[in-house]
């Protein structure tokens, strides 16, 4: 185990709408409820997108983007003990919280106003280390190695809670099968749900993708399915799928908008959201979230689909990610060339 240092390499977000930047930046020792990791696997999600993109407000500038991390433990707070230096442990978006308001006191800890994000407000993953608070990360078991196991600390925990506000719906349909999708087909699947995977209109790939997991069904984003579903959870950042989301769920449907960031959702009639079907949103993630996720993922059993990138590839995984050139998540890995 490499001993923790006073700097480390990142990438970072100057100002946004820019490439990020190679620096070597300090590396605060760990307070009192903290502690060092050291980085061994950071997925490229789309909300470092929006933030890089300048799609989300009043980011921490100069930041640290990347809030899927998998590291070891090199060092611990005076109030640690729930890991261990050598721990192997996951960092979500969710990095702080007040633990007083009246959210945080009723379990919805995910809308507090004081909240803080990894990749946002607080540094990230997109470095060799980095320092968290203890209390917002998680141990990691399972089989999966640290590049596989990094998909699970966003898009797995944020498709997890999506899939949980579709309720009790046997017929799902995912729009945006990216990496989010291409890890709560899986779940859905062994919960015996029907999944109706919608993709970019002609993206073959996407559609076989999607096949290969267990969909019943996968066709182009403005298609009609061959069946009217219960639910519909949207992963693309498009407004205008909303109203098509309306048209494909059947009466007391819900539809659940699963991104941060969306683009303006257009007018359309009442009559599609007559007959008591549901929009609503989801917003951040529960620790709770992450302690049910993490410990149904093994007895899925979860397999992810990731290309590995170096961590001064960073840029070029945002650019793909961005493209639509990923098929599942893409991940860097500090310690791999780039």
């Amino acid at each position: 185990m490499a001993a923790p240092t006073d700097s480390t390499r990142a990438m970072r977000l100057i100002q946004p709408r820019t490439p990020l930047r190679a620096d070597v930046i300090e590396l605060p020792a760990p307070g009192a409820d903290q502690v060092a990791i050291e980085v061994s696997a950071c997925g490229v999600c789309r909300t470092d997108l929006h933030v890089v993109d300048g799609e989300l407000p009043d980011p921490r500038l100069p930041l640290v983007p990347g809030h899927e991390v998998v590291g070891r433990v090199v060092r611990c707070g005076a109030n640690v003990t729930h890991v261990s230096v050598g721990s192997r442990v996951g960092v979500p978006w969710l990095g702080w919280t007040c633990g007083v308001c009246r959210f945080c006191e009723s379990g919805r800890e995910n809308l507090c106003a004081r909240a803080r994000f990894t990749g946002y407000t607080l540094d990230g993953g997109y470095a060799d280390a980095m320092v968290v608070d203890a209390r917002y990360c998680f141990p990691l078991g399972g089989t999966l190695d640290d590049a596989h196991a990094a998909p699970l600390l966003c898009a797995g925990l944020i498709g997890y809670r999506s899939l949980r506000l579709a309720g009790d719906a046997e017929r799902v349909g995912l729009y945006g099968f990216g990496a989010a999708a291409h890890i709560v087909v899986q779940v859905a699947r062994h919960e015996g749900r029907e999944v109706y995977a919608f993709v970019r209109p002609g993206d073959a790939t996407a559609r076989r993708f999607a096949e290969s997991l267990g969909a019943t069904w996968a066709g182009d984003a403005d298609a009609m399915p061959p069946v009217a579903l219960d639910a519909a959870i949207i992963y693309a950042p498009v407004g205008p799928l909303v109203p098509q989301a309306l048209r494909v769920v059947a009466p007391g449907g819900t539809v659940v908008c699963a991104g941060i960031h969306m683009s303006d959702i257009p007018a359309f009639p009442y009559a599609l959201l007559w007959q008591e079907r549901v929009v609503r949103s989801v917003a951040n993630l529960t620790r709770r979230d992450g302690e049910e996720f993490l410990a149904l993922a093994p007895t899925v059993p979860l397999a992810t689909t990731v290309v590995e990138y170096g961590l001064g590839d960073a840029n070029r995984a945002l650019d793909d990610l961005r493209a639509g050139r990923v098929s599942g998540a893409a991940v860097l890995r500090p310690a791999a060339a780039g």
